[in-house]
């Protein structure tokens, strides 16, 4: 039965629904719920540093409820997300709540949506990464596949990774820094994995051509079946989701940096490179996320048998309540900057 605790990840939904049914003042449920009471429940809950024994790992590996919890997302956010327009183009709403409901949908997005495609995009499966590129659509960060897998992972830790947040970075700078140097790098790394394979950049294998033309297709859908209405709501729901996404990546490589070694080149990622919580809340609403520096170290490791490693720097809150201290740049440099290693910083 505890296996089902990642069932708590659907609670963010299941809130975002409430909000859309009953709007009014109910339309911020969901970041109310996700960004003060689980970060309270955070404080309340003690850390578990526990790691599986390498017989749990083998069981867990074999029990097909762990894929299965993450597949049901598909369903789930884009049934909410047509709920979500439907009722925005049906419904009188006021500017208030019409804000709201963008926020709630967005947070759905960014945690049940890219969250959930960002371990789908690591399977080996077809069909599981054709999924987690269908959960990056509504978010329109399909981009974030290419970049984060052939880019992020080998560049993870260093200047020229654009999802690592420079120490005294502030989060709202990020944003920026990160969002466009993302893009441009995936249709970088596009050109270079056509030009290796020896295709053309208009072949049907540039995959970032599809996912321009999907996502364009997508938000032409919207605006014929839900007008302009349902079009901005589409699309400011988007950018809420993506930023909740780089608002995650500056917590999870603030200020750590690999040194180079005598030959000129990065050291490899070790797990000193990541921050790691293990706030229990915070690690079954994101499957394991906060897990980040074994993530890493070994990225074929799926959420469910993820380790604690002592040597990784542990954030002193959860990612959901890092996540809001971010926002408050002053606070997040008074508690982290105090943890980053020294060297890190002369790097």
């Amino acid at each position: 039965m505890k296996d089902l605790k990642y069932l708590a990840a659907f609670s963010i939904p299941l809130v975002a629904f409430i909000g859309i049914y009953i709007r009014g003042v109910y339309s911020y449920l969901t970041p109310v719920y996700a960004f003060v009471l689980i970060p309270v429940l955070e404080l309340i809950f003690p850390v578990d540093s526990y790691n599986i024994s390498e017989e749990e790992s083998k069981n867990k590996l074999k029990n097909k409820l762990f894929d299965w919890l993450l597949y049901l997302n598909f369903p789930v956010v884009y049934g909410l997300l047509f709920y979500a327009l439907i009722t925005v183009n049906s419904k009188f709403l006021d500017a208030y709540e019409f804000v709201g409901l963008i926020i709630s949908i967005g947070i759905v997005l960014g945690v049940n949506g890219i969250n959930v495609a960002h371990e789908l995009g690591h399977r080996q499966k077809t069909n599981e990464r054709f999924l987690g590129k269908a959960l990056l659509l509504p978010a329109l960060y399909m981009h974030f596949y290419i970049e984060h897998n052939f880019g992020h992972h080998l560049h993870a830790a260093t200047k020229e990774d654009p999802a690592t947040a420079r120490y005294n970075q502030n989060v709202y700078s990020f944003w920026i820094t990160s969002v466009f140097r993302q893009y441009f790098n995936a249709w970088n790394i596009q050109k270079n994995l056509l030009k290796n394979n020896g295709f053309h950049f208009l072949s049907v294998k540039n995959d970032m051509l599809w996912f321009t033309l999907f996502q364009a297709v997508y938000l032409l859908t919207v605006y014929l079946l839900y007008n302009y209405t349902g079009f901005l709501f589409a699309l400011f729901s988007a950018i809420t989701g993506f930023i909740l996404l780089e608002t995650v990546n500056y917590i999870e490589h603030y200020g750590l940096l690999r040194l180079k070694t005598a030959s000129g080149r990065y050291e490899r990622v070790k797990e000193i490179h990541s921050w790691n919580s293990n706030h229990v809340i915070g690690r079954i609403v994101l499957y394991e996320l906060t897990r980040h520096s074994d993530h890493h170290y070994k990225t074929s490791k799926k959420y469910q048998i993820l380790d604690c490693h002592k040597e990784s720097p542990q954030m002193p809150f959860g990612y959901p309540t890092s996540m809001v201290l971010a926002m408050i740049p002053p606070i997040w440099f008074r508690i982290m900057n105090k943890r980053v290693p020294r060297e890190m910083i002369g790097a």
